[in-house]
C-alpha cells in the first residue's frame, strides 16, 4: 500500500489530530447531523437540548432519605434560566452562566407531598464521571443580527453546554490568527451567544497553543505548559487505539476524506505542544476545576488562571494535605506574573479545602499601598477580606475569628504582641507578601509568636540576594518557580531593552580645586579629601543644573519622537525632591511633552529662612504647598494623579523619586528614564519591571502595540548588569541563566535589523527588483504570499521602530542604509494598503498601525498613510462603483471584484448552493484561463464583471421563467437541480412545481422567530412531505427513499433558514 504524502493543511495537522486526541481523554464526537438534532436543527440555539434535558432527568436528588428525579416542570424551568439572555453587558451575562453552572440552583419541588427548596445542579463537579462530555466540529451558529453562520472549529460541550471553544490553525498560520477569529466571533453582531457559556478559549497549531476565557483580549491570551501529566502518560494517550463507532463520527461528514491518511499520519507520531496543551486544559475532569476554581471576575473583567498560578496551587494543597508539621513554604514568581491573583486564587481554594474546613488567611504586606492594592484586588474578585489598618484593629479580627480574610501590614504585628494576643489555630494560613526583604526580620518573630501553630507561604517576585536566603528558608521549602526568561518566552511580560545614553559633565579642574580650598580652610587634610569625595559623587552630579537641563531635553526629545501620541507612558526616576522639580521645571520650559512629579512629603521644617516670608525658600516645599492646594491632602494627590497616569492622556511622562518603583502596575507605562543610581540590586529589578506589564487596546481607544519596554538610562546603573544579577541566589535550585532573556541591549535589537529587512526583501526575491508596483501587487494575488509579506513587513516595522528611537543607531549606521530602511518601509506600508483594498481583505492591523504611523511621521517625513477601507459590499453597486474608479488597471479591478466575489460566496453558499457554486466555478475558471495567458486584462475585467451581474440577479439568465418573480422559489430550484430527484430523471417543470410548492409552504406558515417554533415548522415539513409522497412518488412514480427524502427535507430547511428572517 502506498502511503500518502505528507499535508500540511489546517484539517491534517491540526483539527483532525485534536479531534482524535480529545476522543481518547473522554469527549465524545458528533457528527453534525447529530449535533443539530440535539438542538432541535436550530442554528441560533448554542445548547444541545436533548443532552441538558437527558443529564436533568439523570439527576438524583434527596431529601430527608427520600431519593428522586427533578419533574419535567422544574426541567423546563431550568432550561429555560440556561437559554434566557437577560439585557446586561457581555461581561454581566458570562458572569451570570458561570453562576448558573457553578452555583447549585434552587428548584422547588413536592416531596412526600410537601414542597421543598432543594438545589439542583448543571454540571456535577464533584462527581465528573457523571456528566455527559460531547465534542462538535465545525459547529454552525447563526449570527444574532442575521442568518450568516460562523463555525468555530471545535465546540466542547458538557451536558449539552458549550463550555470550550477551540480554533486551529495550520503550522504555517501563527496562531494570534485563531485568537483574532475568537475575539471577532465575541462581538454584538457576530455569535457573543455561544462564548457566553464558554469558560475555555483556545488557539492552535501543533506548534504554538494560546489559551484565554470569555472578554480575554488578544494580548493577555497565554500560552499553557503542562507540569502535572507525565510525558509517558500523555504517549500512552495517544497511542490507544479508537473504537470503531468512534472512528466512524469522527471521519464523517467533511472529514470522510481524510480517514486513510489519518491512519498513516497518527502512527507513531510525535508529540506536540497542541497535545499539551489539550491534555492540560481540556481533560474533562482539568476543565471542571478550571471553571469552577480557576476563573475569576475581576470587577468587570473574566479571568482565568495562568498556567504558573494552577501550579503554585495546585502545589500548595499538595502540602495541605501531607502529613508535614509545617505545610507552608515559598512561591517565586517574577513581577508581571499577576502574583496577586494567584494569592486570590490560593485563598479561595484554601477557604474551599475540606482537609481545613475552619481555614482563614491573613494577607501581610510591607507597605500600605500595596495593603490597599491586595484588598482591593480580592474585593474585585467577590471576596470580602477584613483590613487591619491599626495594631489595635488586627488584635481584635484576631480575638474575634470571625473574618475569614485578614489583611494587614506586617508592622501591626508589634502591637498586637504587646496586648499578648495569640492565635494557637493549625487552620491559620498567613500568605506574605515579598516575605524576603529585610525589613521582615525584625517583625517576622512577633507575628509568629501571635501565630505560633500557623502555616506561612512567602510570595516573593524578586529574585534573593544570598544575604536573604536565612530570612527566606524560614518560610519553608520552595513550592514553585516561575522565572523572568519564563515569564518573557510565554508572553506573560514584555521583554526590557535596554541603552545607555550618558551626558559626560565638562569640569575645570583647576577652577573646582580653588573652590574646594577656599570653601575647606582650616581643615585637615583627611577632613579636605571626604569633602572632595562628598561633593564628586555621581548622585551630586547628576543634581547639577546644566546636565538636567542637557538630559530634560533629550527626554523630551525621544519621548515626542517615539511614543507621543500612541497612548504609551514613561517614567522618569530622578535622585531626589529637589532633582524632581527641576526635571519638571526644564520639561515645561521645553513645553513638548506634559509631565508630574508623585514624591512623598518634604520635610516642612526645611527652607524657612524668616517669620515674614510667605512661602519657603525651598522650592520642593513651596510645590508640596501647591499639590495640597490643588488635591486636599496626601492621599488624593497620590490616587488622583496615578488615576491620570494611568487611563488620561496626560500627563505622558511620571516624575518620581522612589514611589511607584514597586508594586505599580500601567500597562501603558512602557519607558523608563533613569537618571539616579540604585543601591539595593532589588530595587533596581523592580525599577526595571515597572515597564514590563503586557498592554492591549486601553478603554481610551488606543491600539499601539507595546512590544517591549524600554529603558533608557543616563547614569550607567546597567552597565554591570550581569555582575548585579549574578549577586543573586534565587531560592533553592535557582540558577542565574533563569534571568537570561528578560533584558536585551539596544545592540542586540540593531543586530537583527538588517535580518528583518534582508527577509522583508526576500519576499519578492522572485520580481528581480522589478520597479512596476502593478508587479508586486500581482505577486501578492496568491493569500499565503501575501500572509508572508505581511508578517516580515511587521516584524522589520517594530524592529526598525525600536532603532529609529536610539541614539546608538545613528552613531553606528550609516546615513545611506538608515534612508534605505526608511524609504523601504514606506513604500511597502503603501504596497500593504493597496493591496488590502485590491484583494477586499478584512485582516485587522490596529495593532500595528498606530505605532508606524508615528514612525512614518516622525522619522520619515510626510507620506499619508492611507485609511484602509471597510469590507466592501459586493451588492451595494455604487461603492463598488466607487472602489473600482480608484484602480488603475483592469487587472487590479478585476481582482477587487473577484476577491470581493468569493468572499460573498463563501458566506451565502447555503442561501442558492447551486448559483454560488455555478458562480465559484465560473470565477475559478476565469482567472485560471487569465493567468494562463487567453486572454488579456481587458477581457478578464469583462468577464469578471458578467459573472458579478449574474451574482447581483442572483443568476436570473440560468432561472426558468416561471421562477423569475420568486427569488425563494428559485433557490430551491437550484438546490433541486443537484438533489436526487435528477438521477430519478424528474422532469424539469416537476422540479419547477416543486420548487414553487416549497416556496408556498413557507410563505402561508411563516410567523415571527419562524425558526424558533417547531409547530410551524412542522407543517411545513409535513406539506413538503405530502408533495414527495403524493406527487412525487404517487403521481410519479419516482422511487424515492426515505433517506433521500430526509435528505431533500434537511437541505430544503438549511437554505429556507439562511434566506429567511427568522
Amino acid at each position: 500500500m502506498n502511503t500518502p504524502p505528507f499535508r500540511t493543511d489546517e484539517i491534517a495537522t491540526s483539527q483532525l489530530p485534536a479531534m482524535i486526541l480529545l476522543a481518547k481523554i473522554g469527549w465524545q464526537p458528533l457528527t453534525t447531523a447529530d449535533a443539530n438534532n440535539a438542538r432541535r436543527n436550530r442554528f441560533g440555539a448554542v445548547i444541545l437540548e436533548d443532552i441538558t434535558r437527558d443529564f436533568l432527568q439523570r439527576q438524583k436528588l434527596s431529601w430527608g432519605g427520600s431519593t428522586f428525579s427533578i419533574s419535567d416542570t422544574n426541567i423546563d424551568d431550568m432550561l429555560r434560566r440556561l437559554k434566557a439572555l437577560p439585557p446586561a453587558t457581555y461581561g454581566k451575562q458570562a458572569e451570570e452562566k458561570w453562576d448558573l453552572l457553578c452555583l447549585p440552583q434552587s428548584i422547588e419541588q413536592k416531596v412526600d407531598g410537601v414542597n421543598r427548596s432543594i438545589n439542583a445542579k448543571f454540571i456535577d463537579f464533584e462527581n465528573p464521571e457523571n456528566n455527559s462530555y460531547h465534542m462538535v466540529p465545525e459547529f454552525a451558529v447563526e449570527q444574532s443580527k442575521s442568518t450568516d453562520t460562523r463555525r468555530p472549529d471545535i465546540v466542547l460541550f458538557v451536558n449539552g453546554i458549550p463550555m470550550a471553544v477551540i480554533e486551529n490553525k495550520k503550522a504555517a498560520t501563527e496562531v494570534t490568527e485563531g485568537i483574532s477569529q475568537t475575539i471577532r466571533n465575541q462581538k454584538p453582531d457576530y455569535i457573543p451567544h455561544l462564548f457566553i457559556y464558554a469558560q475555555v478559549l483556545l488557539s492552535l497549531n501543533k506548534n504554538e497553543n494560546r489559551y484565554g476565557t470569555t472578554g480575554t483580549p488578544a494580548k493577555l491570551w497565554n500560552t499553557w505548559r503542562e507540569n502535572e501529566i507525565s510525558e509517558r502518560t500523555l504517549r500512552a494517550l495517544i497511542d490507544t487505539p479508537l473504537s470503531a463507532e468512534v472512528r466512524a463520527s469522527i471521519f464523517s461528514d467533511e472529514f470522510a476524506t481524510s480517514e486513510r491518511f489519518m491512519e498513516h499520519a497518527e502512527e507513531g507520531r510525535l508529540i506536540t505542544n497542541q497535545d499539551w496543551a489539550l491534555v492540560g486544559l481540556c481533560r474533562p475532569d482539568r476543565l471542571l476545576k478550571l471553571t469552577r476554581e480557576f476563573i475569576l471576575f475581576d470587577g468587570p473583567n473574566k479571568v482565568i488562571a495562568r498556567f504558573q498560578q494552577f501550579d503554585a496551587v495546585r502545589k500548595t494543597l499538595a502540602r495541605v494535605n501531607s502529613k508535614e508539621d509545617k505545610r507552608g513554604g515559598v512561591i517565586w514568581h517574577t513581577q508581571g506574573s499577576g502574583k496577586s491573583l494567584t494569592m486570590v486564587m490560593l485563598a479561595r481554594a484554601l477557604l474551599a479545602s475540606p482537609a481545613i474546613p475552619d481555614a482563614r488567611i491573613v494577607l501581610v504586606t510591607d507597605r500600605i499601598d500595596l495593603d490597599k492594592q491586595i484588598k482591593g484586588t480580592f474585593k474585585n474578585t467577590g471576596m470580602e477580606p477584613k483590613r487591619a489598618t491599626t495594631g489595635r484593629g488586627l488584635a481584635e479580627l484576631i480575638r474575634n475569628s470571625g473574618a475569614s480574610v485578614i489583611t494587614t501590614i506586617i508592622n501591626k504585628f508589634e502591637a498586637v504582641g504587646r496586648e499578648r494576643v495569640r492565635d494557637e489555630s493549625a487552620d491559620v494560613w498567613a500568605l506574605v507578601d515579598e516575605g524576603h526583604r529585610s525589613q521582615y526580620g525584625r517583625y517576622n518573630a512577633q507575628m509568629r509568636r501571635v501565630f505560633p501553630n500557623a502555616n506561612f507561604i512567602a510570595f516573593t517576585g524578586t529574585p534573593l540576594a544570598k544575604d536573604d536566603r536565612n530570612t527566606m528558608a524560614e518560610f519553608g521549602p520552595l513550592i514553585d518557580t516561575y522565572t523572568m526568561r519564563d515569564a518573557v518566552e510565554d508572553g506573560a511580560v514584555v521583554p526590557l531593552i535596554y541603552e545607555g545614553r550618558l551626558v559626560k559633565p565638562e569640569m575645570n579642574a583647576s577652577q573646582l580645586d580653588t573652590w574646594f580650598d577656599r570653601l575647606t580652610v582650616g581643615k585637615t587634610e583627611a577632613q579636605k579629601a571626604d569633602f572632595k569625595k562628598k561633593y564628586a559623587r555621581a548622585n551630586v552630579l547628576s543634581g547639577l543644573d546644566k546636565i538636567i537641563a542637557c538630559r530634560a531635553f533629550d527626554i523630551s526629545g525621544h519621548y515626542r519622537a517615539n511614543y507621543q501620541g500612541t497612548g504609551l507612558k514613561a517614567q522618569l526616576v530622578v535622585p531626589s525632591k529637589a532633582a524632581a522639580v527641576k526635571y519638571k521645571k526644564e520639561l515645561d520650559f521645553i513645553g513638548e511633552v506634559t509631565s508630574e512629579i508623585l514624591i512623598s512629603a518634604p520635610d516642612t521644617r526645611e527652607g524657612h529662612e524668616t517669620v515674614e516670608e510667605k512661602k519657603p525658600a525651598s522650592e520642593v516645599v513651596a510645590f508640596w504647598d501647591g499639590m495640597m492646594t490643588k488635591w486636599g491632602d496626601d492621599e488624593k494627590y497620590n490616587e488622583g494623579l496615578i488615576s491620570q497616569f494611568k487611563y488620561s492622556d496626560e500627563p505622558e511622562i511620571i516624575i518620581v523619586v522612589s514611589k511607584l518603583l514597586t508594586g505599580f502596575d500601567a500597562p501603558r507605562n512602557a519607558v523608563l528614564y533613569l537618571t539616579k543610581k540604585f543601591d539595593e540590586p532589588a530595587n533596581l529589578l523592580q525599577a526595571i519591571a515597572r515597564v514590563n506589564r503586557v498592554l492591549d487596546t486601553d478603554d481610551e481607544g488606543y491600539t499601539t502595540e507595546k512590544e517591549a519596554g524600554y529603558i533608557v538610562d543616563y547614569e550607567g546603573v546597567l552597565d554591570k548588569l550581569d555582575r548585579a544579577l549574578s549577586t543573586y541566589d534565587a531560592l533553592a535550585g535557582y540558577e542565574e541563566s533563569d534571568l537570561e532573556g528578560a533584558i536585551r541591549s539596544i545592540g542586540d535589537v540593531l543586530e537583527e535589523l538588517p535580518q528583518r529587512h534582508s527577509q522583508l526583501l526576500d519576499v519578492f526575491a522572485p520580481l528581480s527588483g522589478s520597479a512596476n508596483e502593478e508587479a508586486y501587487e500581482v505577486f501578492l494575488a496568491d493569500e499565503e504570499v501575501r500572509d508572508e509579506f505581511y508578517v516580515c513587513l511587521t516584524a522589520f516595522s517594530k524592529v526598525l521602530a525600536t532603532a529609529l528611537g536610539s541614539a546608538t543607531f545613528y552613531d553606528y549606521t550609516p546615513e545611506k542604509t538608515i534612508n534605505r530602511y526608511k524609504r523601504d518601509l514606506r513604500r511597502f506600508t503603501n504596497l500593504r494598503t493597496a493591496v488590502k483594498r485590491r484583494y477586499a481583505e478584512e485582516i485587522d492591523f490596529r495593532d500595528y498601525e498606530k505605532r508606524i504611523e508615528k514612525v512614518l511621521n516622525e522619522h520619515i517625513g510626510a507620506t499619508e498613510i492611507e485609511q484602509v477601507v471597510p469590507p466592501i459590499n459586493i451588492f451595494n453597486m455604487e461603492t463598488v462603483e466607487t472602489t473600482l474608479s480608484e484602480l488603475s488597471t483592469d487587472r487590479a479591478k478585476a481582482d477587487f471584484i473577484s476577491s470581493s466575489m468569493k468572499r460573498t460566496i463563501s458566506e451565502r453558499m447555503d442561501e442558492n448552493p447551486a448559483l454560488y457554486q455555478r458562480l465559484s466555478e465560473m470565477l475559478d475558471k476565469i482567472i485560471m484561463d487569465f493567468i494562463e495567458g487567453r486572454y488579456a486584462e481587458a477581457e478578464y475585467f469583462k468577464r469578471v464583471r458578467d459573472a458579478h451581474e449574474d451574482m447581483l440577479s442572483e443568476g436570473a439568465s440560468v432561472v426558468p421563467d416561471d421562477l423569475n418573480d420568486d427569488p425563494h422559489a428559485a433557490a430551491f430550484h437550484g438546490y433541486l437541480l443537484t438533489s436526487p430527484l435528477v438521477a430519478l430523471e424528474a422532469s424539469s417543470e416537476l422540479l419547477i412545481e416543486f420548487a414553487k410548492d416549497i416556496s408556498l409552504a413557507f410563505k402561508e406558515n411563516h410567523v415571527v422567530d419562524l425558526f424558533q417554533r417547531p409547530d410551524n415548522l412542522n407543517l411545513i415539513r409535513g406539506e413538503i412531505d405530502d408533495f414527495m409522497y403524493d406527487i412525487l412518488i404517487g403521481e410519479n412514480g419516482l422511487e424515492l427513499t426515505t433517506a433521500q427524502m430526509d435528505e431533500i427535507q434537511d437541505n430544503i430547511m438549511t437554505i429556507a433558514q439562511r434566506r429567511m428572517v427568522a
